[in-house]
């Protein structure tokens, strides 16, 4: 990694440590809680969701948020969740296949898009081709991308590079990040002049611009699914999980940015 994004990426995850990493076991364990590990690209719509049921329910929600792939491995370390919910279909087959999710209450639940941002309001809109000068495009700055082997914005981002004949030119330029939201806040202060985030994550940062949205079919569909775990002890588990693809939290999320999966 280059030396002049050690020290904003050491804060960065220092930050969303406190933000986006499990919370305190003492809320976790309160009674009746219910306790989601989620994407962390879910964030600020998820937030909002999450205050809709208490208000509905007066049940309180525990979110976790973070890599998908950091996630399942938590789960699989046998970290307390009722609910996952993936930016990507591998890491619940992954659960499922372990044995650790409930049987058959794996859902779909919403799509989204990736898009090329740019740091600050008014980037330049550019054509997504084989013939476009990415490399030049980000010159001696970095493109940061979610961890692009593990982490689902992260994959998605690499494949549509690679369709597009565009991957080799901008390797070992990419930053990666933990997240996805940490990858979104390295534009957002300029740290690296692009990146490659979700449509979603962009519009909920004002420090940010779209300079282009990748078509779909240059990368696997983007899915989120939701599962209760096999650990759950949660009675209000599978009620909440049904008031997540419910008309209420629907309106919310597609006011975010994202689209109820099919």
């Amino acid at each position: 990694m280059p030396t002049s994004l050690r020290p904003a990426l050491t804060c960065l995850w220092l930050a969303l440590a406190v933000t986006l990493l499990p919370a305190s076991a003492a809320r976790a364990e309160k009674a009746g809680a219910v306790t989601v590990f989620a994407a962390a690209s879910l964030k600020t719509a998820l937030d909002e969701v999450a205050a809709l049921w208490r208000n509905e329910t007066g049940v309180e929600v525990v979110v976790s948020y973070a890599g998908s792939s950091a996630l399942a491995r938590q789960i699989e370390a046998g970290a307390p969740a009722d609910l996952f919910i993936s930016a990507n279909p591998g890491w619940m087959e992954r659960l499922e296949a372990a044995g650790l999710l409930r049987a058959e209450s794996r859902r779909d639940l919403l799509t989204n898009a990736i898009v090329l941002i740019g740091h600050g309001p008014d980037v330049a809109p550019v054509t997504l081709s084989p013939d476009l000068d990415l490399a030049g495009l980000i010159g001696d700055g970095r493109l940061a991308m979610a961890l692009v082997d593990a982490v689902p914005a992260g994959i998605y981002g690499k494949a549509a590079l690679e369709t597009l004949g565009l991957w080799d030119q901008v390797a070992a330029k990419v930053a990666q990040a933990d997240n996805v939201r940490a990858a979104l806040a390295l534009v957002a202060i300029g740290e690296a002049p692009f990146g490659i985030v979700y449509a979603t994550d962009a519009l909920a940062e004002d420090r940010v611009s779209v300079a282009a949205r990748f078509p779909a079919d240059t990368h696997p569909p983007i899915l989120y699914l939701a599962a209760r775990t096999a650990e759950s002890a949660s009675p209000k588990a599978d009620a909440l999980l049904a008031f997540l693809r419910g008309p209420a939290a629907m309106t919310v999320f597609e006011r975010h940015g994202f689209s109820p999966a099919p």
